[in-house]
């Protein structure tokens, strides 16, 4: 089982989702995103962080990166993909979910623990959720406010909406690809994470997914 976690020039949740991975029972691989290539792994996860400092938009400039081509590859072919945070303006930004992250409203960054309430478990990162399920995990960022493009699926909604997000929405997904603003990899470890361990199931369904 072949995890790439892909690290962009910015990006700095790289080591929290390894951690993560390993708390689930496996390891990732760490992959610079000039080294990924399609066809090589069973899932992929952008981490968080501020790709090329977040220039023109956040995530713009990493979804022009040839990089982006080969995770697109992978998706069409039913690879698991995970966005978090700025991976989800990243996902955006290069068209594999529709939509955009805008700064939030009000404006300002934002870094605090939230509630979300798990939609829809039809996914590679959800099914060993309850639909309704209630969990807690961090934000961390200044442009998480989704507006949709047309149709969407949302994943996960806030239960208080923190940042204006059109309908509370906190992540989306098309097929198997997943779009996720807050960071279910710092909510995995009962030592650190002090309002729990909500991620967890995330990690967990996707690596219970690949067994299939």
């Amino acid at each position: 089982m072949r995890i790439a976690v892909l690290k962009f020039p910015g990006t700095n949740g790289d080591y929290d989702v390894l951690r993560a991975l390993e708390l689930a029972g496996v390891r990732g691989e760490l992959v610079w995103y000039r080294d990924y290539a399609a066809g090589k792994y069973d899932a992929v996860v952008l981490a968080g962080g501020f790709s090329y400092g977040d220039r023109l938009r956040a995530g713009a400039i990493a979804a022009a990166t040839k990089a982006m081509d080969h995770v697109r590859e992978d998706a069409e072919r039913g690879v698991p993909v995970l966005g978090i945070c700025n991976g989800f303006q990243i996902l955006t930004e290069a068209g594999l979910l529709p939509g955009a992250l805008i700064p939030n409203d009000p404006p300002g960054f934002i870094s605090r623990w939230v509630a979300v309430r798990v939609i829809d478990t039809r996914t590679p990162f959800t099914h060993l959720y309850e639909e309704g399920e209630v969990v807690y995990m961090p934000i961390a960022h200044g442009e998480g406010r989704y507006v949709p493009a047309g149709e969407y699926k949302a994943a996960f909604k806030y239960v208080v909406n923190p940042n204006g997000s059109y309908d509370n929405v906190a992540g989306i997904y098309e097929k198997n690809v997943l779009g996720l603003m807050p960071h279910p990899e710092r909510a995995v470890d009962p030592h650190v994470s002090r309002r729990g361990v909500g991620g967890l199931k995330l990690w967990l369904s996707l690596i219970s997914w690949l067994k299939r």
